[in-house]
């Protein structure tokens, strides 16, 4: 998969495209991800989330913040069956697509705002396109579990913003971008 460093079998691309094709069919109504072409989708959604796999040893457990349609974490999950995810997605209409997505693959969908719950027992926090990112970016490092990894999407604003929270923090530059990141941050 090209400078993205993965060697996929033909059953696990098939089961992505199955995904791609569930989340094509109900985008129009729930707008989970901008309008793009298969190739676009496969490279800027489903590669970049699976940058994630590096980082989550066997059996890790995640909690993703604002799932929407279902990146960072369905296609991980599709690639690496030992991984199990809460999805916390606040919109009950998206949670329903989150719902129907998931069958069959080790996920719990939580259909309320992040700040409304207490944090599920995981290792790893994800988090790729929640709404207003920047101004509930305290409250969710705040809400991430003791001890817990971060791992998050975003560019220089998000790295700033890191910063200033004094959060440690490593910068994973996406392949084929000049500025949007993967960020491992730890308190």
């Amino acid at each position: 998969m090209g400078s993205f460093d993965l060697d996929l079998p033909a059953e696990t691309i098939s089961r992505l495209g199955e995904y791609y094709s569930l989340l094509t069919r109900w985008n129009d109504r729930l707008h989970l991800v901008a309008p793009c072409t298969p190739e676009e989708f496969a490279v800027r959604h489903v590669l970049e989330s699976l940058m994630l796999l590096k980082h989550l040893p066997q059996n890790a457990t995640i909690a993703d913040i604002g799932s929407g349609g279902g990146l960072p974490i369905i296609p991980c999950l599709i690639v690496r069956p030992d991984l199990a995810a809460t999805l916390i997605e606040s919109s009950q209409k998206k949670s329903v697509f989150l719902r129907e997505a998931t069958r069959g693959l080790k996920a719990t969908i939580i259909a309320q705002p992040f700040e409304q719950i207490d944090p599920p027992p995981v290792e790893f926090v994800t988090c790729r396109a929640l709404d207003q990112f920047m101004q509930k970016l305290p409250a969710l490092l705040d809400w991430a579990p003791v001890g817990s990894t971060l791992l998050l999407f975003g560019g220089e604003t998000l790295r700033e913003e890191l910063r200033k929270a004094s959060v440690n923090f490593e910068a994973l530059l996406i392949p084929q971008s000049e500025k949007r990141f993967l960020f491992l941050a730890t308190d």
